[in-house]
């Protein structure tokens, strides 16, 4: 407690204290000068006091006082600096006492070497400014770490009353699932910060950011300014059931969503952009209509357009978002056999692609793991034909060797070209990083040495084209050897050959560095000594390879349409390559879940009219008015007036039909002409 605390417990003010019988005695040479000067006031005009009971005789005030044991003395808030000049003298007159040296004099006595007055007044007020200073600084300590030690203290209470002990180690069942989403890693300027730095990407960013008037916080995408006004365009989210720790959603339409989808279903038939582009002027925020336009933009390559349909495309959906539904929490399921499911998967890897190609391939990866948790099993996008790629380029090489080792016991990932080698290409440049143990790197290597045979021994035909692709002439052994050449690209299966272009034509740049190129080819004569030893691995392989590989599954043509890599497509199937692939919904599944039906328009095929199909092939627009609905459809009363119609057009099409004489241009032209 403060002294000034207990003195007003007491009752007391300040100057009143008793003081002893001459416990103050100034003696100075001559008494004039105490009559002009008169006693000396600290700061704030207040006489500097004595020592106060202990009664001890002073001829200078500052003779006493030490700076060390102003330094010693511990700052206590509310003190003045005269209390301490009391404690200072006083301890100062003890130690001197114990010394046994008797520095003050009898009463009466003069001092012989008395300090100047000024002199000393100007030493005191610096040594009272710099104890003020310190004393500022102790308190502020103090208090830190007294509310530090409060916090500490009501941890420990939490932790006894709950029983729990200080945090170690998370034991293993507390690691994260391996398609945990990350928020932070979905928005594409976090990995941006870390390449540019912070300043370079929000620079223009922060001045715009108070002007926001979005109130919805989302994860996907940020809302722009410049975005039409959002306004709820009738889609929604439900609950259908939850089970086993996982939850099933779907998208829901409204009436008046309905009506918009009809549309532009509508739209897409007319085969005109510009009629997308009406339909969004009074739905801004219908999502097809946005996907659709974002194609025709990236086609006639406007990226930034493209990319900014789609982001809104996903904002518009995730406004949408039931509470319940996580994007991280990797137990959400989404139906892809819903259509109203459909644009949301669509939208995720549009996106995802952009984010590639804008160099941000750890948000890529990030977006990646989120479709491929909306349905692992069925996987309806196939993502993990694209997930190692991504995991290569973000260098995240443990995480791909662990979903690898994951998942390899109930998926067979090691039966995918893609998986078979980008893993070993994994555990070596993971061996290749000084920061680790030598014994990790060491076993590391072995590793990516032992799955890249493996790999070369099940895939023999994935070495040539990808030695063509990095323009790398292999030599003379292996170009000669028939277990590489010619003869294992051709007898692989078409569903094989198609896994392999889309391997080779998404990921062979990967291999170029020459550090990989020279392990490769380390590997590859292993192979080839095993091959001519008679491994019976070998021919387990080429068996394996005539089985499993008859016909690619439908999520792979998605995938390969989706991906729109050229070698893979032209490796399609004829019954697929053949097929109308529509960019809102390219493959649908044959077994579609419709919660709503279309419908049925009058077309003038149905009725078999031949000359009206006709004139709609000629303006696409033109319709007759008992092909109408609200004419009574084709057996209406005014199929007359139709008809009478269709000859008057008729008519005024023949009749500006003109034939030229062709003859009369060709005698000008021989006339003129001289052959001689």
């Amino acid at each position: 407690m403060s002294r000034r605390a207990l003195r007003r417990l007491r009752g007391e003010q300040r100057g009143q204290e008793p003081l002893g019988p001459g416990a103050l005695q100034f003696v100075l040479h001559d008494d004039d000068d105490v009559e002009e000067e008169g006693p000396k006031r600290g700061p704030g005009g207040r006489r500097p006091r004595g020592p106060g009971k202990e009664g001890v005789r002073v001829n200078n005030r500052f003779e006493l006082i030490n700076i060390e044991d102003l330094e010693e003395v511990p700052g206590v808030n509310g003190d003045r600096t005269d209390c301490l000049l009391i404690d200072a003298a006083a301890s100062g007159n003890k130690r001197r006492a114990q010394r046994g040296h008797s520095e003050s004099k009898k009463d009466g006595d003069v001092t012989d070497a008395a300090v100047p007055p000024e002199q000393s007044n100007t030493s005191g007020k610096l040594r009272k400014k710099k104890r003020k200073q310190k004393n500022k600084k102790n308190a502020a300590g103090e208090s830190s770490e007294n509310g530090l030690e409060d916090i500490d203290r009501i941890l420990e209470r939490i932790e006894d009353a709950s029983g729990s002990s200080r945090p170690g180690p998370p034991p293993l069942s507390a690691k994260k699932h391996v398609l945990y989403v990350e928020h932070r890693h979905l928005n594409p300027d976090t990995e941006l910060k870390r390449y540019f730095g912070a300043r370079a990407v929000l620079g223009e960013q922060r001045p715009r950011q108070r002007q926001r008037v979005y109130p919805k916080c989302t994860w996907l995408t940020t809302p722009k300014s410049a975005w039409p006004r959002y306004t709820k365009p009738g889609l929604s989210m439900r609950l259908l059931e939850s089970r086993k720790g996982r939850s099933a959603f779907a998208f829901e339409h409204s009436e008046e969503y309905q009506q918009t989808q009809h549309r532009f279903l509508a739209a897409v038939e007319s085969m005109e952009p510009n009629n997308m582009v009406v339909l969004l002027q009074t739905s801004p925020y219908h999502v097809d209509s946005l996907l659709q336009l974002s194609d025709a933009c990236r086609f006639q390559e406007d990226q930034e357009m493209a990319r900014d349909l789609v982001e809104r495309a996903l904002y518009s959906m995730e406004c949408a978002f039931h509470p319940l539904f996580s994007l991280t929490s990797g137990t959400c399921r989404l139906d892809y056999r819903r259509p109203e499911n459909r644009s949301f998967y669509l939208a995720l890897y549009k996106q995802m692609s952009f984010l590639e190609k804008r160099g941000c391939p750890r948000t890529a990866l990030e977006y990646c793991k989120l479709i491929l948790s909306l349905e692992p099993d069925e996987d309806p996008l196939c993502m993990l034909l694209l997930l190692d790629h991504l995991a290569l380029r973000a260098r995240s090489y443990e995480y791909l060797i662990r979903l690898f080792q994951e998942w390899e016991a109930r998926r067979n990932l090691s039966q995918l070209p893609n998986f078979a080698f980008s893993v070993p290409l994994a555990h070596f440049l993971l061996s290749q990083q000084a920061d680790l143990p030598d014994q990790e790197l060491s076993s590391a290597r072995e590793k990516a040495s032992l799955l890249i045979q493996q790999a070369l021994i099940m895939f023999p035909g994935v070495l040539m084209p990808l030695l063509e692709y990095c323009s790398v002439r292999p030599d003379a052994t292996v170009a000669a050897h028939r277990f590489f050449g010619p003869d294992a690209e051709i007898s692989q299966p078409p569903a094989l050959s198609q896994l392999v272009s889309l391997y080779l034509g998404r990921s062979h740049f990967l291999w170029k560095e020459p550090a990989t190129m020279s392990w490769l080819e380390e590997n590859v004569h292993e192979v080839l000594q095993a091959v001519d030893a008679g491994d019976p691995a070998v021919e387990a392989c080429e068996n394996r390879r005539k089985v499993l590989y008859q016909r690619a599954p439908r999520n792979i043509h998605r995938h390969v349409v989706l991906s729109e890599i050229k070698e893979a497509i032209a490796a399609l199937p004829p019954d697929v390559s053949t097929q109308s692939v529509l960019g809102y919904d390219p493959l649908p599944p044959l077994d579609t879940i419709y919660s709503y039906v279309r419908p049925e328009r009058l077309s003038p095929v149905s009725h078999g009219n031949t000359i009206a199909l006709f004139f709609r092939s000629l303006l696409p627009n033109y319709t007759v008015e008992g092909e109408r609905p609200e004419d009574g459809g084709a057996g209406g009363p005014h199929l007359d007036q139709g008809l009478n119609r269709l000859m008057l057009a008729l008519r005024d099409m023949m009749a500006n039909f003109h034939f030229h004489d062709l003859e009369v241009p060709r005698e000008d032209h021989l006339e003129g002409d001289e052959w001689d």
